[in-house]
């Protein structure tokens, strides 16, 4: 593995967005191998070598092979602590750890769900009606709980962005984009919560180019 950090992904991942932020923060410099999603890369075997789910990102570091978002996330956090992006009290942290599982378990699939519809049928089997009104339906409740945890705070686990604020925001990008915008982003705290995320300098600089 080469001494310089290698991300696999591209950028129209929102999970390769999450992890390109916090790269972007800890100000680590890194080289990035696109694996196209959409086009099916990651099922191709030279990246079944690095990761045997298929999935990205994978980050090379450190002579070390990290695979899944989280883990990931958590690494560089440990090796690059500041700025933080976990919450210094346990409170915080946990605020934001159940945000990440309930994003992660919940969250993409429906809010992808919603956005697909519109924007990459393909990836989500096609259009379906009635699977999307379910993915409205469990984007609102998952947004529910999220903005009641957050408890009026500006991010999702206290005053300052955290890695949960970073799991999301690509996601809601995509559902930004698209004719339900309204109807996610009336979840009451959704909204002030997105324009919070929109004007944050490393969300607004890994910004993916879909042209």
């Amino acid at each position: 593995m080469a001494d310089k950090p290698i991300l696999y992904g591209f950028d129209g991942s929102t999970y390769v967005r999450t992890v390109r932020m916090v790269l972007a923060d800890k100000g680590i410099a890194y080289d990035q191998v696109p694996v196209n999603v959409l086009a099916g890369e990651p099922r191709q075997p030279e990246h079944l070598a690095r990761h045997p789910f298929g999935k990205v990102p994978v980050l090379d570091i450190d002579g070390l092979r990290i695979r899944e978002t989280d883990a990931i996330c958590r690494y560089l956090e440990d090796i690059a602590p500041e700025p933080p992006l976990v919450p210094a009290t346990p409170r915080g942290r946990a605020r934001m750890n159940e945000a990440i599982g309930l994003i992660d378990s919940y969250g993409y699939g429906a809010l992808v769900g919603v956005a697909g519809y519109h924007l990459f049928p393909d990836f989500i089997g096609g259009q379906n009606e009635a699977a999307r009104q379910a993915a409205l339906g469990n984007s609102e409740k998952l947004l529910k709980l999220l903005m009641e945890n957050r408890d009026g705070a500006t991010w999702l686990a206290g005053d300052t962005p955290t890695l949960a604020d970073y799991f999301l925001g690509p996601i809601m990008a995509y559902v930004a984009m698209t004719p339900d915008a309204d109807q996610v982003l009336a979840v009451p705290g959704v909204r002030d919560w997105w324009e919070a995320m929109q004007a944050h300098a490393t969300f607004m600089r890994t910004a993916p180019d879909l042209g």
